[in-house]
């Protein structure tokens, strides 16, 4: 594993996904998410700073970037790509199953089919960026 790649790739990828969930998904019907409110100000766990919630979600993208590389790269099927994309998928299961409970929107999003999507996209978006960036960097 090489760290430095996969803390470049993290960043990238984070800051890729987050892009995506700002900006771009409230043109394609779906809310905005904002991980700076989810994870730092409207945390129903511990509010924190609108900056830390951002803060948070890019130190999350690393080590999920980090655990990909030490543990998947190169182990799951397809090119560079696809691998992400497959992890992203996985990251998106866990976020579902454990981490949308946790912050009160409920297993699967509560059943919200446009929060749903959205996580979904978010997650293959920085899957498919972070193999693309490991692959290369």
């Amino acid at each position: 594993m090489n760290t430095s790649k996969a803390i470049i790739a993290g960043v990238v990828a984070t800051a890729v996904m987050s892009i995506v969930a700002m900006f771009v998904a409230p043109m394609m019907g779906m809310p905005k998410m904002d991980f700076g409110t989810m994870l730092g100000s409207n945390n129903p766990m511990m509010a924190m700073p609108y900056a830390a919630g951002w803060m948070i979600h890019f130190v999350l993208g690393i080590i999920m970037a980090i655990i990909y590389a030490k543990f998947l790269y190169g182990k799951l099927p397809g090119n560079g790509v696809l691998q992400g994309i497959i992890y992203g998928l996985i990251l998106f299961m866990l976020a579902q199953i454990m981490v949308m409970p946790m912050m009160g929107n409920g297993l699967f999003s509560g059943g919200n089919m446009q929060l749903l999507m959205g996580s979904m996209i978010g997650h293959i978006v920085f899957g498919a960026t972070l193999g693309a960036v490991y692959n290369k960097a």
